[in-house]
């Protein structure tokens, strides 16, 4: 008995993705449970596995094909009704493109117009069309949005000649963005185009936090299996700055603001694909160890390539920490929906004023970037001096002051 290879449910949101790789050829026996082919997602990438034993029979979809959720990839067989050898029937056959949801009736849409009227659950029909042939222009719907008047209609309008691509030069490679590479960059432009995005900054004294790691580090890993990090104790400070200022855990969601009384922080980890976000859940509820225990978790899934969509969803504030690479001094971007980021940095041995006498302190900048529609700037430097307060006085944490 055949049973038929689907594409699984991807997560809220996610739709489709590619096709990365097939780790059997058509004829291969596989067994129950065995991962059969990679699909990647604009979020993540992972396995498909064989729901029996027995024969790879055919694979309907080659690599690099688009696929969508519930599309037949392939099927298995059972062992003894295949010879093992790869028929003519065992060839991919090409994948069939991708079809756009169907939408209301209304003027041809180009896919990035489609894109934006999708993601504002505008209504097609009711929004006047200027282009060429009665065509909906991204103009037309960023101005219906704003005003919910027509963009007026060229005079002349003149279609946009097709750019073809660069023509290759010596020691170049042209090499296709991957989808998580490719949904970072719209994600990001998606925060610089709609956040009101401001940074402000500060330095902390890390004589403190240093000076009680290197006296507790063996007997804390001695006796909860795992390192004590920089990073747990910026997680707690940021909780007891965001209980403070509940604005920079909050996001806006159209005309209102949704506070949340819950602390998911994501923790941004560098991969060989690109920069994800995986999130420690419920961290006001977890003592030092336990935030180390996750993130310890999470950033190996993460570099494994093993994250799943659950991992990277929810997140309240990140915090990333590009001192790891060197990085003194930047202006991290936000995470959308969420309204704040912390940047950490570098440790630097720095001549620093302490009561009236220079000394060399390690110290690190740090940098909160915020959405300015609903954050003001007095809570977020109040925000940032909470984090330095409790980073020079590390007992703070424990009483949350």
């Amino acid at each position: 008995m055949a049973v038929d290879i689907v594409v699984p449910a991807l997560g809220e949101s996610v739709t489709e993705a590619t096709v990365a790789k097939w780790m059997k050829a058509a004829g291969d026996a596989v067994q129950r449970d065995e991962a059969l082919l990679e699909l990647e997602t604009d979020k993540v990438t992972l396995e498909v596995y064989a729901a029996q034993a027995g024969v790879l029979r055919e694979i309907r979809v080659p690599a690099g094909a688009t696929v969508e959720v519930g599309a037949v990839l392939g099927s298995i067989g059972d062992s003894g009704g295949a010879s093992g050898a790869k028929s003519p029937a065992s060839a991919p056959a090409p994948a069939k493109p991708a079809q756009a949801p169907k939408v209301a009736e209304a003027p041809a849409l180009a896919p990035a117009v489609r894109k934006l009227v999708e993601e504002n659950k505008l209504e097609i029909a009711a929004i006047p069309a200027s282009g060429k042939d009665g065509r909906l222009t991204k103009a037309d719907v960023i101005t219906h949005i704003g005003t919910g008047v027509a963009a007026p209609a060229p005079a002349m309008p003149i279609a946009a000649a097709p750019v073809p691509p660069r023509a290759p030069r010596a020691r170049e490679e042209r090499v296709r963005m991957t989808r998580l590479r490719k949904r970072i960059a719209e994600r990001l432009k998606q925060a610089q185009n709609t956040a009101a995005i401001l940074t402000t900054y500060n330095e902390a004294d890390m004589s403190a936090v240093m000076g009680l790691r290197q006296r507790l580090k063996a007997a804390f890993e001695a006796k909860h299996g795992v390192k004590l990090g920089m990073m747990s104790f910026f997680v707690k400070a940021c909780i007891v700055a965001l209980k403070e200022i509940p604005a920079v855990n909050a996001e806006i969601d159209g005309d209102d603001i949704i506070y949340k009384n819950y602390y998911d922080i994501g923790v941004a980890v560098g991969t060989g694909q690109g920069l994800v976000v995986p999130v420690v859940r419920d961290c006001d509820a977890l003592d030092f160890a336990g935030i180390e225990k996750k993130i310890a978790e999470l950033g190996q899934r993460a570099r494994d390539g093993k994250l799943t969509i659950d991992d990277l969803t929810g997140g309240t504030f990140t915090i990333s920490n590009g001192g790891v690479y060197g990085s003194m001094m930047s202006m991290p971007i936000l995470n959308p929906p969420q309204s704040g980021i912390l940047g950490m940095h570098n440790i630097m041995q720095r001549p620093v004023a302490i009561e009236g006498r220079v000394e060399i302190r390690p110290m690190m900048y740090l940098a909160l970037s915020y959405d300015h529609r609903i954050i003001d700037g007095r809570e977020a430097v109040t925000f940032l001096i909470r984090v330095k307060e409790c980073i020079e006085a590390p007992e703070r944490l424990l009483l949350e002051v």
